[in-house]
């Protein structure tokens, strides 16, 4: 079976995401739609290794004109360097404004490659085939593309809306389960922010998309880009409703910047797993939600095999956590802002958090001072 959903709003225009199996071996055709020129694949060292000849071969039996290369695999391509790296071999390929970058890859790829693509020559389309869950439900639908700087993470980029996305369930069977179950804490924050049936269905038979089972995973997918494409086309550049998708990140990206975004010792994924479990916790301690739907969140994450409690991600001071999420994108005037919850199925944007209310929480989550 293969679902498309249309992602369209006021300010930008409309793409589809294509979702299903066996998609990256018919990419060439549904990418010769919008190439008019060259082709050139992004991709990282590792996921070329695996899906690289067959997204070449498909571009390549559609008549398309195609170059590769590869970055080195991680969090830390994502960076001024890399970055000045890929726009260098895009001009000296002599790619031009008809011609088309190709997202192969997660998360990283998606976001490095995207603001290449937004930064050449002003702008040129992108196409995103997304190789990892995560990138799938999350990072490859909205147009968000963006590098990190030692300050922070996604600290520097663009919004910059793909011409397309294909998301092939079939290529999440090579995944590490390590990395498929960071992709399913995005699945899992998508029921947490916007549908509780969603969230009882994950708490029930769907499951078992976290082990790697294809039916719950296209099923996981689908409803995570229809939640996400409904959001993204009502607030594009997330001056409103669309910080929600954020719910767990200003708790995960604090904690990735304070371990130097090791993924050995915490994966993005896994972060948001953390981020989310702490944000229904401290929703809980707000009195805005039940203590009885901080505790099935956290139920939930846990069954999937991901960190809810801070000492399953290392050692942490409170005052060095508050002051990575004082510098937040969603931060304003140092001002902290969270993203909360009243109910599984209903979060909400929180600003002007008070420091020392969320001091208190972080020591009791087992921060120091």
């Amino acid at each position: 079976m293969t679902v498309t959903t249309p992602v369209s709003g006021g300010s930008f225009r409309s793409y589809d995401v294509v979702v299903g199996h066996g998609l990256l071996a018919e990419a060439g055709s549904r990418i010769a739609a919008f190439a008019r020129g060259r082709t050139l694949v992004i991709t990282d060292e590792t996921v070329s290794a695996i899906h690289g000849a067959t997204l070449l071969q498909a571009l390549g039996s559609a008549g398309l004109q195609a170059e590769l290369i590869a970055v080195p695999a991680g969090e830390a391509s994502k960076s001024f360097a890399q970055l000045e790296w890929v726009i260098d071999r895009m001009l000296s390929f002599g790619l031009d404004r008809r011609d088309v970058v190709v997202a192969l890859g997660g998360g990283v790829v998606g976001d490095l490659a995207g603001l290449a693509a937004a930064l050449f020559m002003r702008g040129i389309d992108f196409i995103q085939v997304p190789t990892t869950l995560l990138a799938q439900v999350d990072s490859s639908v909205g147009g968000k593309t963006a590098i990190d700087t030692p300050r922070g993470k996604n600290l520097v980029g663009a919004f910059h809306q793909p011409r397309l996305v294909l998301a092939d369930i079939g290529v999440l069977a090579t995944l590490p389960p390590r990395q498929l179950r960071s992709g399913w804490a995005e699945v899992i924050k998508h029921g947490l922010l916007a549908d509780a049936d969603f969230f009882d269905w994950l708490e029930g038979e769907g499951a078992a998309g976290a082990d790697g089972d294809p039916s719950a995973l296209e099923r996981a997918v689908v409803r995570s880009v229809e939640i996400k494409s409904a959001i993204v086309g009502e607030d594009e550049k997330e001056a409103g409703r669309r910080a929600l998708l954020n719910l767990g990140h200003t708790f995960g990206h604090a904690l990735e910047a304070e371990l130097d975004f090791d993924e050995e010792r915490l994966t993005h994924g896994e972060a948001v797993a953390l981020g989310c479990a702490m944000a229904l916790r401290f929703s809980a301690r707000q009195g805005f939600c039940a203590t009885a739907d901080a505790d099935r969140a956290e139920a939930v994450l846990a069954a999937a095999h991901l960190p809810t409690r801070l000492e399953q991600a290392g050692e942490f001071s409170a005052a060095a956590l508050i002051g990575r999420m004082a510098g937040d994108k969603k931060a304003e005037g140092g001002r902290l802002t969270l993203i909360l919850a009243r109910s599984i199925g209903d979060a909400f944007v929180e600003r002007d958090v008070d420091p020392t209310v969320l001091g208190a929480f972080l020591r009791e989550e087992g921060a120091a001072a």
